[in-house]
């Protein structure tokens, strides 16, 4: 029954609630007595509580993506300002006024490095001289390059890279099937009595005219990606053994002669990749190549068989044997109280384990190398002199003597140290007096 309110609007009698839910269509669900007071298209919606719950649901993916990315971006960004600041932190050096050489000193490099190569060639005197001064810290049976073989205790998998191939094993054995070939070449181990000459990068190598002197040694050692063509005259153009790194390898061809050695100094997993790949000349993966701080070089044109793997031992023996750097704390927190407490007291320890100062240079490493290899070792382009932050660092590009205070990575004071000591003992001769001043 209708009846009409005021204003001739007609108006529906209240029913009782149960005639309201009888009333209702079959299968619909009768609205509550809290949703029936709003609006009537709220009422006609069922409850959106469920609809909430899987929105967010759905949002949280798609949050940990954002943050995800946000990491991602910011670590590249931090990533790209430490390689600009490589490249363009460090002061250049005007190439066109190069510092004046001493007419007198040139006479005496030279005539020094013809004394040198005219005396008589003492057999194993570098390994001997190193066991005497160094002790149980020098091993006078180290094999210089990975053998197929393992020998021993199997000492190059106690280490991380690049101080052993621990976790590498697999990878290690891989590129080794594919080397024919993993020791000192035939015809240089057939020398009675060898003389090695390892050539540095240094500045006050400019000038001297070595050339023609160290193209006389036995075995030449030539490090990273420093260059011949154009400073034949200062470094000679022999090379017996270029030893190196992927970043450091020389992007020219013409930097390669075909019966060079490639020792490769392995310091990271993608280190492998890249020897694998320029062993059996394919291209490396373009996400490998991302891996790297710089270029590296896509082809090499050696055979195989001119490839060796430089014995992880060897940096081993140079940084905690020899140099006495810490050994990388990997498990720091699987050591007991005591141990870290003890650690903690040593800053010096954690400092070095921090800036990674306790890897060598590619020059010391080599320098060791052939002690290994040689029965006399000379040096030639050694030394940095601080006290002239103007110099060129570096033969062949324009980087000043003051780059070397912005680097963390080495430890260029106890390094001098070192080489002033094998210098003075007479293990070693220095050439180019960079080291002790001829």
């Amino acid at each position: 029954m209708r009846t009409k309110a005021a204003g001739g609007a007609e108006r529906r009698p209240l029913q009782p609630r149960t005639q309201a839910a009888a009333a209702a269509p079959a299968g619909r669900a009768m609205p509550s007595e809290y949703n029936c007071v709003k609006l009537r298209s709220d009422c006609s919606r069922p409850s959106l509580q469920w609809y909430t719950r899987a929105q967010n649901k759905m949002r949280r993916p798609n949050l940990l993506l954002k943050d995800i990315l946000k990491c991602t971006l910011l670590v590249f960004g931090v990533w790209i300002l430490y390689i600009l600041k490589l490249n363009y932190a460090t002061e250049e050096c005007d190439m066109k006024k190069m510092p004046y050489v001493d007419p007198d000193r040139v006479k005496r490099a030279q005539k020094y490095a013809q004394q040198v190569l005219q005396e008589e060639c003492r057999p194993k005197f570098a390994k001997q001289s190193m066991a005497r001064l160094f002790e149980h810290r020098y091993s006078t049976d180290l094999p210089p390059f990975v053998q197929k073989a393992p020998q021993g205790n199997d000492a190059e998998y106690r280490y991380d890279p690049p101080f052993g191939f621990r976790k590498f094993s697999s990878k290690v054995q891989t590129l080794l099937e594919i080397l024919p070939e993993h020791d000192f070449p035939e015809h240089l181990k057939a020398k009675s009595c060898r003389r090695c000459v390892v050539i540095g990068s240094g500045g006050i190598l400019h000038g001297l005219e070595l050339g023609r002197a160290l193209n006389q040694f036995d075995v030449v050692i030539r490090l990273n990606n420093a260059p011949v063509e154009g400073y034949s005259e200062h470094v000679g153009n022999k090379t017996t053994i270029r030893m190196t790194y992927p970043e450091g390898a020389p992007l020219s061809d013409l930097e390669y002669y075909s019966n060079d050695l490639f020792v490769a100094v392995l310091f990271k997993s993608v280190d492998f990749n890249w020897l694998q790949a320029v062993v059996k000349n394919e291209t490396l993966p373009f996400w490998v190549q991302l891996f790297f701080w710089k270029q590296v070089a896509e082809k090499i044109p050696l055979q195989p068989k001119h490839f060796r793997i430089l014995n992880p031992v060897i940096i081993k023996e140079t940084a905690f044997d020899i140099l006495q750097y810490s050994e990388p704390q990997s498990r720091f927190w699987g050591r007991d109280k005591m141990q870290r407490k003890k650690l903690r007291n040593k800053h010096q320890t954690v400092k070095n384990a921090l800036l990674w100062r306790n890897v060598p240079t590619i020059g010391i490493i080599a320098v060791v190398l052939a002690t290994h290899l040689c029965d006399e070792v000379s040096l030639a382009g050694f030394g940095y002199d601080l006290s002239e932050p103007k110099r060129p660092l570096h033969y062949f590009d324009n980087l000043c003597m003051s780059a070397m205070n912005f680097q963390t990575m080495h430890n260029v004071t106890t390094e001098t140290t070192f080489l002033l000591k094998l210098v003075k003992e007479g293990v070693v001769r220095d050439l180019s007096g960079g080291i002790n001043p001829l």
